[in-house]
């Protein structure tokens, strides 16, 4: 990097800072600040929606991914991705919607301690928050990688420095600022990927031009859809886990919906961005199936391959625009994730923990949540500093395997109680799929992995506790059935299509009771 590309992404820090200013004026209560107020745009809401799947973990664990093994990388990771989310767009978005505008809840998990009871609703919560920190930590160290690659500074210098510039815009401006600079970060990255793609193609003439490079014996097997350990139980997996987790399961996607007017425009908000992750993730991607020809990657995993690829091919200044490109990745995702986190913690937990909660005005509220948007960050960002210990591996395996195999057991409660066909599904239901899904990934990737020649195949490290949560949730429902009137009109009020008569509310807002009390 020179005094260019420097500049260009000082510059860029220096925009998203201020649009979290601008976007503070737009903030006067917890509402606002968790759901837009439901003002958000259905185009606004969908790009948002779209960025916020992203991070820099692209650009060095599917980086790595695709320099190994060629378009699988496309196949198993955003074709799953934009499947789901169309799926949800019918399925799940104009419900997640009716959360906020007819029950005027401000989390997503708000509305499973009527649907469930306060048991399911924190142990669902405090899992999520706990899985999240891992999450974000991955995209921090997958930052701070790449800006190590560019620039010299240390791992943790990279992660301090991208955590202090995104909690000072989420912060102080919350969903509204993360929409608009994730707006601004999808433009950026427009010009950035599109400047790589040409660099790359320009480059390809010698080995056969677009179409011919295939045949180059370093890309042997780079054009099959399913190798190595991406097979065909892997992409099946992965449909199912990405339908939960870009639906909602993970929080931040959940708010892109509820964020706009009804249940419609949520719909809208979905197909557009099932629309760009189908479309735009192979702009992306193809540099980095050609990068074996033209850079030769130093760590064994092929994930610093991109960096060294843009250091090569690209001249300064849009250098620097591909550098805040993968800033803009990481810094979506994270912001996005913060402001989810601190919903969960400010409407769900903390009501449960300390009765002055309960009575919270709402600059009051506003305060605490942007006091647990600042903690969250930083201790996502300790946990950034151990990628790489014994204790989580690399960056990939953080998101392949811990990220997917413990999102299912999180995210079925909580994304099929939406639905008609598992109102039979009660608290029972709930707690034990969740339960015995966090033993089934712990028994899979630890006690049976260490005890099977060659370990478990990561296929079935992701899906086996998906599979074990789903099918009790349907079982136990009918084999012990807890829907109750109040239950049943809960999600009939959720599945109704007429958005205009949703006057009256049910109580989800009521004072929690102490767990000892909920049956």
């Amino acid at each position: 990097m020179n005094g260019l590309d420097w500049a260009v992404l000082i510059a860029y820090f220096g925009v998203m800072v201020a649009i979290g200013v601008w976007s503070h004026k737009r903030v006067d209560n917890v509402s606002d600040f968790f759901t837009a107020g439901g003002k958000m745009p259905w185009w606004l809401s969908g790009i948002s929606h779209h960025m916020s799947g992203y991070s820099a973990v692209m650009f060095t664990g599917y980086a790595g991914i695709a320099y190994t093994y060629g378009v699988t990388s496309f196949i198993t990771w955003s074709f799953p991705i934009a499947i789901g989310i169309a799926i949800g767009a019918r399925l799940f978005a104009p419900r997640i919607n009716r959360l906020r505008s007819r029950l005027h809840v401000a989390s997503p998990l708000e509305y499973l301690k009527n649907r469930y009871n306060l048991k399911t609703q924190q142990a669902l919560a405090w899992s999520g928050m706990l899985l999240k920190i891992v999450d974000v930590g991955a995209k921090w160290a997958a930052i701070a990688t790449l800006l190590s690659v560019f620039t010299g500074v240390s791992l943790n210098q990279g992660i301090l420095i991208t955590g202090v510039i995104t909690a000072i815009y989420c912060t102080i401006g919350g969903l509204w600022a993360d929409a608009l600079t994730e707006l601004g970060q999808f433009i950026i990255q427009l010009l950035a990927g599109v400047a790589m793609f040409v660099a790359v193609v320009a480059k390809l003439g010698p080995y056969g031009g677009f179409f011919g490079v295939w045949d180059e014996p370093e890309l042997d097997g780079h054009a099959k859809p399913l190798v190595g350990p991406y097979g065909t139980v892997f992409l099946l997996a992965f449909l199912f886990i990405k339908l939960f987790e870009y639906n909602g399961g993970m929080l931040n996607q959940a708010q892109r919906y509820m964020a706009t007017a009804n249940a419609r425009e949520a719909a809208r908000s979905a197909k557009l961005s099932a629309v760009l992750w189908l479309v735009w993730p192979l702009v992306l991607f193809f540099p980095m199936w050609m990068s074996p020809l033209l850079v030769d990657a130093k760590k064994p995993d092929g994930s610093d391959s991109y960096a060294l690829m843009t250091e090569q091919l690209l001249p300064h200044g849009l250098l620097g625009l591909v550098i805040v490109g993968f800033f803009s990745h990481t810094m979506a995702m994270c912001s996005s994730d913060a402001n989810a986190i601190a919903a969960v913690f400010t409407r769900d937990v903390a009501p449960v923990l300390s009765k002055r909660a309960r009575a919270w005005t709402d600059h009051a509220g506003l305060i605490a949540a942007r006091l647990t948007t600042v903690v969250f960050l930083g201790l996502s960002m300790a946990v950034a500093t151990q990628v790489n210990s014994p204790a989580f591996k690399d960056i990939i395996t953080v998101v392949i395997k811990w990220v997917a195999g413990l999102m299912g057991p999180i995210a079925i409660p909580m994304m099929l109680g939406l639905l008609r066909p598992f109102r039979r599904s009660g608290p029972t239901a709930a707690l034990t799929s969740w339960g015995l899904g966090l033993l089934a990934f712990w028994l899979v990737n630890y006690p049976i992995h260490w005890n099977v020649d060659g370990g478990v195949p990561l296929q079935y490290q992701v899906s086996i506790p998906l599979a074990v949560s789903l099918i009790l949730y349907i079982a136990i429902g009918y084999i012990k059935p807890e829907d109750t009137p109040e239950r049943d009109a809960l999600i009939e009020r959720i599945n109704t299509d007429d958005d205009g008569s949703a006057s009256a509310v049910l109580p989800t807002q009521q004072e929690p009771a102490s767990p000892k009390t909920v049956s």
